[in-house]
């Protein structure tokens, strides 16, 4: 057994868990699911990211104190666990006492390295993104991430973190870590970015102008920098300064989307070789998910939220969906036909299945069929390696091999059939596909565990239970 750490990004609080935070946090709890399936003592990390610009406009907006405005948003977030079946261990947020201490303590072993200076400023800035912005980086003058905020330009006083003295650093753990950055071509995108030169980034905000940060340490007039804040969460859920589990459990597996590419994998590493800790373990990169072809915004009213999938298709089954339809590498997209299609997978491929045979054996053999296991090695291994890379899509689609074997020896063999004339060869045929749902259920658990529990219950002795389908019917309608 080893000690494993997994953690997504922090979601900002400005609005409610949409499809894009739903598959980052199943991505990572299948990840921690499996993890453990393997023996490992997991530290799932999740929770929210609430200092910042634009927390601190929307709580005006609201006409309410940023505060109070996080805590309506954060508990949208943490009811995530219930919705969607969730193990995540730490929920922090930002906010919290420690990680405020935790964050302040980073700054000034930051600061002790000679890594942190001030200077004046001016340029042109995200509150969306809440980055800096180049010329290069803006289509005909907005973020393409934002298109819909107007470019801030920023001329103060900053603290800037001392970046570029990392790049030779960064770059050399890149050549000495080929997969510290998967998939491979996202690696590869991050090299060439470091390569054209980092640039040292503004870490602090006039107090004055914007209030709602993390006191700099000996400085009262100024405020962390959400991103220099935001990205500590990652130790300070260990516990560190103190050792505890930080000592056991980092460094981690991060899970980000593509938009973080540049924070995660550059950013807190710079920061993380300054304050004289060791960098990540590994960062897996996901894509984005369009809704019918378009992208998701609330102008075209098509954010697609995670609760009204699962009200109508259940928790299982957008687990399911999100894990398999998102493309290795590359965008996804959300559809309503896509969604039934997914569902029905389910419900015809495998809960048929499940039902089926537990039924036969119960009618046929009573008394209980026997207890063969399935010769899984070869898919297993498969199992392994996709999950090596964080291929959720080709794991799940190697066991539904199975599955789909499974449902072709029962159409060849026919035990219904055989039952007449050759009972010994009929039980034969459910012993055996009685010990591939077995291995399916419980390669599934990561995937669709109440499901694969049910499965597991059923079928965890000689006499296999009958029961109510595992994916009920349900009435056809479009969700949004």
């Amino acid at each position: 057994m080893s000690n494993f750490y997994i953690t997504t990004t922090l979601p900002y609080v400005n609005a409610e868990p949409h499809i894009g935070f739903a598959l980052e946090i199943v991505q990572a709890d299948m990840i921690a699911r499996y993890r453990r399936m393997l023996g490992d003592e997991v530290i799932f990390n999740t929770g929210t990211d609430e200092h910042g610009q634009k927390i601190y406009k929307k709580a005006l907006e609201a006409g309410v104190e940023p505060k109070a405005y996080c805590d309506e948003y954060a508990a949208k977030f943490h009811d995530l666990r219930d919705l969607l079946d969730l193990t995540y261990t730490n929920f922090i947020r930002t906010t919290d006492d420690h990680h405020v201490a935790a964050a302040q303590e980073f700054w000034k072993r930051c600061e002790a390295s000679g890594d942190i200076y001030k200077k004046e400023y001016s340029t042109k800035y995200c509150v969306g993104c809440e980055l800096e912005k180049t010329d290069s980086e803006l289509v005909d003058g907005k973020c393409p991430i934002h298109p819909k905020l107007e470019i801030e330009f920023v001329n103060e006083e900053n603290y800037f973190f001392r970046w570029s003295k990392y790049e030779k650093a960064i770059l050399e753990h890149f050549k000495n870590t080929p997969n510290f950055v998967m998939p491979p071509h996202r690696q590869h995108e991050i090299v060439n970015f470091v390569k054209a030169g980092l640039r040292d980034f503004s870490i602090s905000r006039l107090k004055e102008k914007m209030p709602w940060g993390i006191a700099v340490p000996g400085d009262e007039d100024h405020v962390m920098y959400v991103w220099f804040d935001a990205l500590v969460n990652y130790i300070s859920t260990l516990g560190w300064p103190e050792k505890g589990n930080f000592e056991f459990f980092w460094p981690g597996t991060q899970v980000a989307g593509v938009d973080n590419l540049r924070q995660q994998s550059a950013m807190w590493q710079g920061m993380l070789l300054s304050a004289g800790l060791p960098m990540s373990k590994q960062i897996f990169i996901h894509g984005f998910f369009t809704a019918e072809g378009q992208k998701m915004s609330k102008s075209l009213g098509n954010v697609v939220h995670p609760k009204t999938l699962v009200d109508d298709f259940g928790k299982d089954a957008v687990r399911y969906f999100l894990l398999r339809e998102m493309p290795y590498g590359a965008d996804g997209d959300y559809s309503s036909a896509r969604m039934e299609e997914r569902f029905a997978e389910l419900a015809n491929g495998l809960g048929n299945l499940v039902s089926r045979v537990a039924a036969m054996a119960a009618k046929y053999f009573p008394d209980g069929v026997d207890m063969v296991d399935f010769d899984s090695l070869d898919l297993e291994s498969r199992c392994v390696d996709s999950m090596a890379k964080f291929d959720f899509k080709e794991y799940i689609d190697t066991v539904w091999t199975a599955v789909d074997r499974a449902n072709h020896q029962i159409d060849v063999e026919a035990p219904f059939k055989t039952i007449k004339t050759d009972e010994a060869a009929a039980k034969k045929t459910l012993s055996e596909i009685a010990g591939m749902i077995r291995w399916i259920g419980k390669m599934l658990e990561p995937v669709i565990p109440t499901a694969a529990k049910e499965i597991a219950r059923r079928y965890e002795g000689a006499k296999l239970e009958f029961g109510e389908p595992l994916f009920p019917r349900r009435d056809t309608k479009e969700v949004s």
